[in-house]
């Protein structure tokens, strides 16, 4: 029964475009401000691209994540999608919003929706999109589209597995919402990954407020709210 039950694991590996070895790679990720390590590292990620080999294709997507909108904030901030992958955006507060994305990664306008609608786009570039309302200066959320399965997102303690990754050589590429850009790129790098089990070690990023200091879709600073802003009516 075990032998029948490890034969179809591997076919439905093989089926899904994954390899079926492999070695699990992990890392921690420190978000430092003045030198303090932050309370909470969740939503770093990482991830591994093979260099000069054919890119196994990712799984295909089965479900389609949804970035809610609910009490003015998105709902959760972060998403990670293959490529060509869909998210919705739903609606859940009492009056519109206007989500938009005109920096990197996908770039789009939802424009003015009521609530109870759900538009949805298609994010068919890899690169990380920071997600935005037009309308509410505080939300905003990040959508990573990527080309290869190597990935993975750290819990509250910063720590990330990277599941069934073949010896090879990759560039590897690191993301937190909070990071700054300058170490961002400067943990963009290539590595090789042998047999046995790695690590990539402790990666240290400096804490920055870029998204909390973006423009409007405009690229204009945001108008305070008043009683006729959009926000104030209802559907």
């Amino acid at each position: 029964m075990k032998r029948i039950e490890a034969i179809l694991t591997f076919l439905a590996l093989a089926a899904s475009g994954l390899p079926s070895f492999g070695q699990q790679i992990t890392a921690r990720v420190e978000l430092l401000r003045n030198g303090h390590r932050a309370k909470s590292v969740a939503n770093a990620v990482i991830w591994l691209t093979p260099i000069g080999v054919a890119m196994p294709d990712p799984p295909a997507q089965t479900t389609v994540p949804r970035l809610e909108q609910r009490n003015k904030a998105f709902h959760p901030s972060l998403v990670v999608v293959p490529v060509g992958g869909r998210v919705e955006f739903p609606n859940h507060d009492p009056f519109f919003h206007n989500v938009f994305s005109l920096y990197e990664g996908k770039r789009f306008d939802l424009h003015l929706y009521e609530s109870g609608a759900a538009p949805f786009v298609k994010f068919d570039r890899p690169g990380v999109s920071f997600i935005f309302c037009n309308i509410h200066p505080q939300m905003n959320a990040v959508v990573i589209a990527l080309s290869t399965p190597y990935y993975g997102i750290s819990g509250a303690n910063g720590e990330i597995a990277i599941a069934k990754v073949p010896p090879g050589r990759y560039q590897m590429q690191v993301f937190h919402a909070s990071a700054a850009s300058a170490d961002l790129k400067a943990y963009t790098r290539e590595i090789r990954v042998g047999d046995g089990t790695e690590s990539l070690g402790e990666i240290r990023l400096h804490q920055d407020d870029l998204l909390a200091n973006h423009k409007n879709k405009y690229g204009l600073d945001y108008d305070p709210p008043s009683p006729d802003s959009p926000e104030y009516a209802r559907p």
